[in-house]
């Protein structure tokens, strides 16, 4: 009802603009034409030639109607320069307002909806910085402010902003055009207005506010810097701390532009993800894979046989595969690309400068124009009665105590249901330990839809894991870990314990509290993950928000970028589209929005879904546990996200991830040729259920009868 209101008005409104012929008025013949017999009216009644003046203004505006710049001109010719300024500036913005508003109720849902994830990026802009741009843009009459009005309308700045900016940032132009209008009679056409001097003027205003925000950094960053001496020279151009993901794309992007740049590292080259995640556990996983299809070899037409597991042997092949991979991240190769690797634990003394205390006994002392933390982050351990004595193992220690192992741990208890003790459990279950996984939620992997999680325990189960949900541990007590489930404990006896409830970021020790760079969960950082200090920054999980390899080298990119060359062009951090994988068996693979999200977020969607018990690969490979989900608009073919469940769903997931990040709809993977018989059919096969269920029924009637008429 407020729509159909609002183009009434609107459609008055243009109707009169017509019908009365406003149009011949509101040009500059028109105006002189009536200018003396409305100088006379306004002699004897002001009050009402300033009230009709002013709403026919505000009807112009708001109905974005050609005629306000002549109307501005006719204020300054009957009112004069003050009057006229102030009656103008008044009705100009109230007709612009309420333009704002029409566009706003008629106009952007229907925008929303069908931009909406390039909207956001530009609403949340306007958040920070919207009143300084409107104010900008205000400036410079040569941009059309009706467009200004439409525009702005579709955005979601709040309208009281938008009022007040508008009456300050279009005051000079308003004055101009009001004193112009006093000279009524030289004036000939409003093209002799926007001469190229008055718009250079403009143009410089314009420049102002940008200028005064460049003043106000540097105020801001003299007091953000304030106590501290900044160097005359420079050591290096940047210190990176942390040879993990984050750290090693850093320096490597660095030396690639030829920069001078030292990369710290305290323990191995690589970080966790090379030396105790990644890496280990895919390498162990795989062994575990293999031992299940040995142990179910009947479903491929063979004898199945019960693997014999020399534990040791299955870690010796796990830790030859990191050493295989290590001379990818190792000294000598960043050496070679021209970085200065130093083995030793940094700290920041001030903004400018690290101090290393190295491995070799040395201290070294380096100042350096920017610094990236990339520490990384570690195992999180819960304050947990008789933890600590226990012996238990972390991602982090696990793989140094299972080195040590013959045989796998004959009970194992698993403490956390997430992508890490999912992992764990399935493949020590598969490698012949009687494991028992405890999650305190009422399901594991607690982030993805019911039936995902679902779909998790029941394969975990399959595999011999017992899964405990919705138990609590309480505490460690001879051998075993004590937990509680509606309100009655019991005993998970282990021979070996591994925590697996998380990481936290790696904050202390490096001289950031000091500082006064806030710690409290993860380095606080802008969206150009600079911190407090312009020139420090902070990538990978120790930055978060996500603790994801990839996304550690996606940040390490904008860090780097913007350390070097950040006083020419910043970047903002993307994470538009951000792919995940847990690595059961089968894979558990997501980007993008799942249903509980959607909800949660109040985003309307449609599922479409695919079960891989009807693909012809994953039933030639007997693969055929799991299925395909993609979110969409109503309607719409655009991905909002995917939910891959089966063989090789972290693969598989790739085409979706590329079709969020360039926009590329379920109609184009339909239209695109994928190799026969591979899994990745499957997602072409999904945008083809999507094309069924948003068939056009109506047209095919037509159709169907024109069929039918061709027959006869």
């Amino acid at each position: 009802m407020k729509k159909i209101v609002i183009i009434l008005a609107l459609a008055a409104i243009v109707a009169a603009y017509f019908i009365f012929d406003l149009g011949s008025y509101l040009s500059i013949d028109g105006i002189k034409g009536v200018a003396a017999d409305a100088a006379e009216i306004y002699e004897e009644n002001q009050f009402l030639v300033l009230a009709v003046f002013f709403l026919i203004y505000v009807g112009v505006t708001a109905a974005s109607l050609p005629g306000a710049a002549i109307m501005t001109l006719a204020a300054g010719a009957l009112f004069g320069l003050v009057t006229g300024t102030i009656l103008v500036s008044f009705a100009s913005t109230l007709g612009a307002t309420l333009a704002f508003l029409a566009s706003r109720y008629v106009l952007r849902d229907t925008v929303e909806a069908r931009f909406g994830d390039r909207l956001k990026g530009i609403n949340d802009g306007l958040e920070r910085d919207g009143a300084f741009y409107l104010f900008t843009i205000r400036m410079i009459p040569a941009i059309p402010f009706f467009v200004i009005n439409l525009v702005f309308g579709l955005t979601r700045i709040k309208t009281w902003t938008f009022a007040w900016v508008s009456q300050v940032g279009m005051l000079l132009g308003t004055i101009a055009y009001v004193n112009a209008g006093t000279q009524l009679a030289q004036i000939e056409s409003t093209a002799g207005l926007l001469s190229p001097t008055l718009i250079g003027s403009f143009v410089v205003l314009a420049l102002v506010p940008w200028i005064a925000k460049g003043i106000i950094g540097v105020i801001k960053r003299r007091k953000v810097y304030k106590g501290f001496t900044k160097p005359k020279s420079f050591d290096r151009n940047l210190v990176v701390i942390g040879a993990g993901s984050a750290g090693l794309v850093s320096a490597y992007i660095a030396a690639q532009v030829k920069a001078k740049v030292t990369l710290v590292e305290a323990n191995k080259m690589g970080g966790d993800c090379l030396n105790t995640g990644c890496v280990p556990s895919k390498a162990l996983i795989k062994s575990a894979k293999v031992a299940a299809q040995m142990r179910h070899a009947d479903r491929y037409g063979l004898k199945s046989v019960e693997p014999e597991v020399p534990f040791g042997e299955t870690i010796t092949r796990v830790m030859d595969i990191i050493k295989a991979i290590e001379p990818h991240d190792s000294v000598e190769r960043y050496t070679d690309l021209g970085v200065d690797v130093v083995e030793g634990y940094a700290r920041i003394v001030d903004p400018w400068t690290v101090e290393i205390a190295r491995n070799d006994g040395e201290t070294q002392r380096l100042t350096t124009r920017s610094i990236i933390i990339a520490a990384g982050a570690e195992p999180f351990v819960p304050p947990l009665e008789g933890l600590e004595g226990s012996g238990y193992l972390t991602s982090d220690t696990m793989w140094d105590a299972f080195a040590e192992m013959d045989e796998a741990p004959p009970r194992v208890a698993v403490l956390g249901g997430g992508p890490i003790g999912c992992e764990l459990s399935q493949a020590l279950a598969r490698l012949g330990s009687n494991v028992t996984q405890v999650e305190m939620a009422p399901r594991v992997l607690g982030r993805e839809d019911e039936e995902v999680s679902g779909l998790a325990q029941s394969v975990l189960e399959e595999a011999g894991v017992e899964v405990l949900t919705n138990h609590k541990a309480v505490r460690v007590a001879d051998g075993a870990l004590i937990v509680e489930h509606g309100g009655a404990e019991k005993q998970v006896p282990f021979d070996a314990l591994i925590v697996a409830v998380g990481r936290k970021a790696r904050l202390s020790g490096y001289g950031l509290e000091e500082l006064g760079v806030d710690t409290e969960k993860t380095v606080a950082t802008d969206e150009f993950l600079a911190t407090k200090f312009p020139n420090i920054f902070a990538a990978g999980d120790v930055a978060g928000p996500y603790q994801f390899t990839h996304t550690a080298s996606h940040q390490a990119w904008y860090a780097s970028v913007n350390a070097l060359f950040g006083q020419f062009r910043k970047f903002k951090a993307d994470y538009r589209v951000i792919p995940a994988v847990t690595f059961l068996d089968p894979e558990f693979a997501r980007v993008g929005l799942n249903e509980t999200e959607a909800n949660e977020q109040g985003v309307d969607y449609e599922v479409t879904t695919y079960g891989l018990d009807d693909l012809d690969r994953a039933i030639a490979e007997s693969e055929t546990k799991g299925f395909v989900k993609v979110l969409t608009p109503p309607g719409k073919d655009t991905v909002l996200g995917a939910t891959i469940v089966g063989s090789h769903a972290g693969e598989l997931l790739a085409e979706y991830v590329l079709a969020m990040k360039y926009k590329i709809g379920l109609n184009k993977i339909l239209g695109t040729i994928h190799s026969y018989p591979t899994m990745a059919e499957a997602n072409k096969f999904a945008a083809g259920n999507w094309k069924r269920a948003n068939k056009p029924e109506g047209l095919l009637g037509y159709v169907e009868k024109y069929h039918a008429w061709r027959r006869s």
